[in-house]
Order: C-alpha cells, then sequence, then structure tokens
C-alpha cells in the first residue's frame, strides 16, 4: 500500500505536464482513479503499479500501467506503460492479459498500443482478467518483465466512468 501511493504520488507529479495537480477519485483493491481538470473538460485516469518486477537484480525505477478517459478529446481508455530507464530504440512492449496479447510501441521511456483501435479491446480484457504481464527491452538490452493484479480495474474505471463526463 505504501509503494503504491508513493508511485502515485510520483506519477501526479509526472502528470503535470498534462495538466494541473490531480485529485484522488480512491483506491480499489490495487489500482487508484484520479482525475484532473484538463484545457477542454475533465480528465480521467486509473493507474496501478507492478507487484513483481523481474529481473530482481535490475533498478527498474518508477513504473506503472495507465488508462486515460477525456471525454472532450474524445479519448475513452487510452493505455500508457511508464518505466524508469529508456526502452530500446524502435523496440515494442508485449502486455498479456491471461493470454490475450496486445503490442505497444515504445518512446523513451513510455509505450503505448501500436493499434490504438484496440483500447476497448485491451480495457475489456484487463476488466474481465486476473493478471496482467508486460514484457519488454530496456536501451541497455536486459529483458524486463512486469507482472500487474487486476483486481479493481472495473470499481476504479466505474468511478472514472462517473466522473469523468
Amino acid at each position: 500500500m505504501l509503494r503504491t501511493i508513493l508511485t502515485s504520488a510520483f506519477l501526479i507529479a509526472a502528470t503535470a505536464a498534462y495538466a494541473q495537480t490531480p485529485n484522488s477519485l480512491g483506491q480499489f483493491n490495487d489500482w487508484t482513479a484520479w482525475s484532473y481538470p484538463g484545457d477542454k473538460g475533465t480528465v480521467c485516469f486509473i493507474h496501478s503499479v507492478p507487484k513483481k518486477e523481474a529481473p530482481s537484480s535490475l533498478n527498474h525505477g518508477k513504473v506503472a500501467f495507465f488508462v486515460r478517459t477525456s471525454p472532450s478529446e474524445n479519448i475513452s481508455h487510452e493505455a500508457n506503460f511508464v518505466v524508469g530507464y529508456a526502452f530500446e530504440d524502435k523496440s515494442t512492449v508485449t502486455v498479456d492479459i491471461d493470454g490475450k496479447k496486445f503490442t505497444m510501441f515504445t518512446k523513451g521511456d513510455s509505450a503505448w498500443l501500436l493499434n490504438a483501435a484496440e483500447e476497448p479491446e485491451l480495457f475489456a480484457a484487463m476488466k474481465a482478467g486476473k493478471s496482467m504481464k508486460i514484457t519488454g527491452t530496456s536501451r541497455r538490452g536486459n529483458e524486463t518483465s512486469y507482472e500487474y493484479s487486476l483486481s479493481g480495474v472495473t470499481a476504479a474505471s466505474d468511478k472514472v466512468s462517473s466522473t469523468c463526463k
């Protein structure tokens, strides 16, 4: 819990590039929900930190997964994965939710779905799934993986849906 709070504080500061300081909408098992006023309307997101990071011998930095919603920008489930190091140039990240796989492209320390049209499918898999594993390669060539619990995704997203209209 403390790790989630500390990571949340770090990531909230990181969202300052997007907008003002987010307001907590609550903790929902392993996921948190947030909102902030954007230029065109309210923006909301859910986020979580991994339960496991591998290899354990590496410094992974701050790692988190976000799903952003901004009705005024016509964004409903934009997934974003952030790590504390640079990914290998022109690499991809694989998201595996209970055997269903999605590919993300990388830029710097972040990754987004390669095919944005898959965002609703990814989000539905997150809501229906139990766990999510993300694998990628660092700029130094290290293969990394992260395991997330999906407990709380539905409750957090329900809170976002009722707040972010």
